[in-house]
């Protein structure tokens, strides 16, 4: 095939979670190019910022000001700590639109680009699975949503008694105000579930294509023999996926860092919620969350797990070539490749802990811990 057919390809990349992100105002759509649509989307990003961030100051000052005993703090921690991560992922996720745009622009031009229909269909693989995991990702967290909603509407409205507890500087006790600050909480905890939908979806998906260039890059290392292509395309498209990891892991690191923390914290206090009370509708409602945190560590830790066997598996694909049909010049450049490849890609959370299914173990006991120290204070 030549590369003017090669050439036609047209390649998206994750499509469903910058769409998710548009909706989250942190990615304006490119067809909007006139001012006026550019100023409306930034007023609609503004307006979700002050959303969030207001839930977020509701819930701190009630920390400050109102909540005196162990199962407040519990009960309000059990919200202010998602919603926290939620305002930092947005922050991020504005602040670091370019290296995002850069990952993007890396996947859609050469030495990353797939050219044959072999490694279209490997692309389209890999895509299909993290929209498919994005989706049922969503799923859990619009499902958690609305059982909140669900349960609130039956206990807490009509009792004139809001989802969450909250701080407010001024009486709502007329049925006006009160609906709008029953109505800003429900709508900010929906929001944040989206946030975290994109935003994770966002890093999973990278983590994905990382494995998927991988799996690309064997593809053409088999049929080196066979095609025009040179070994130091081969050799360069190595090094831009090093160099790609190392961007995400860059762009991502204190999000994985504070996702990390803060699920921990959130897993012991709903624990200790969860053990203190009867099964009732609050009962469901702090379940689903804990699923919903758990589950984010663990699509993490999976991910990031998936990178690093994906990378120590290239050195056993190139060792079932048929090295004794190739000449020196080819068999030096494939070492080089296999020597680099002897350090495993890894993505790390405060470039310490590294992103596996060990370290989601080392989450739940250390949450764990954590619990029975609150358990041992109350006592």
């Amino acid at each position: 095939m030549s590369n003017v057919e090669e050439g036609e390809f047209e390649i998206h990349v994750l499509d469903f979670t910058f769409k998710v992100l548009t909706i989250c105002g942190c990615w304006r759509p490119k067809s909007w190019t006139s001012i006026y649509k550019r100023v409306a989307y930034r007023l609609y990003t503004i307006l979700l910022i002050l959303l969030t961030n207001t839930f977020v100051l509701s819930q701190i000052m009630d920390i400050i000001l109102i909540a005196d005993n162990p199962d407040d703090l519990s009960d309000n921690f059990c919200i202010l700590l998602p919603m926290f991560i939620t305002c930092y992922k947005m922050l991020s996720l504005l602040v670091n639109r370019k290296s995002i745009a850069k990952l993007t622009n890396i996947l859609i031009e050469e030495p990353c680009r797939p050219l044959r229909p072999n490694e279209v269909k490997i692309q389209q693989k890999f895509d299909k699975g993290i929209q498919i995991n994005t989706l049922h990702y969503a799923t859990l967290g619009l499902t958690a949503c609305a059982s909140a909603v669900f349960t609130s509407l039956l206990t807490n409205f009509g009792e004139r008694k809001l989802t969450y507890r909250a701080w407010m500087p001024f009486e709502y006790s007329s049925t006006t105000l009160f609906s709008l600050l029953y109505a800003h909480q429900l709508i900010g905890l929906t929001f944040g579930a989206l946030m975290n939908v994109a935003c994770d979806g966002l890093l999973c998906g990278f983590l994905v294509h990382i494995c998927c260039q991988l799996e690309i890059l064997t593809s053409r290392l088999k049929e080196i023999m066979f095609y025009s292509r040179t070994i130091r395309d081969c050799v360069r498209q190595h090094c831009v996926i090093f160099r790609f990891a190392v961007i995400v892991n860059a762009t991502f690191n204190m999000i994985i860092t504070i996702q990390f923390v803060m699920s921990m914290l959130v897993v012991c206090f709903n624990l200790y919620q969860v053990t203190e009370m009867t099964i009732n509708a609050k009962y469901i409602r702090i379940a689903m969350l804990m699923c919903c945190m758990l589950t984010q560590i663990f699509v993490y830790c999976w991910y990031g797990n998936e990178v690093k066997l994906k990378s120590r598996q290239l050195i056993d694909n190139i060792f079932e070539m048929e090295w004794l049909a190739m000449d020196k010049n080819l068999k030096q450049s494939l070492i080089i490749i296999m020597r680099r490849a002897t350090i495993p890609i890894e993505i790390t959370s405060s470039y310490i802990i590294s992103m596996n299914l060990e370290s989601f173990m080392g989450v739940l006991k250390t949450s764990y811990s954590v619990y029975n120290l609150l358990q041992q204070m109350q006592e």
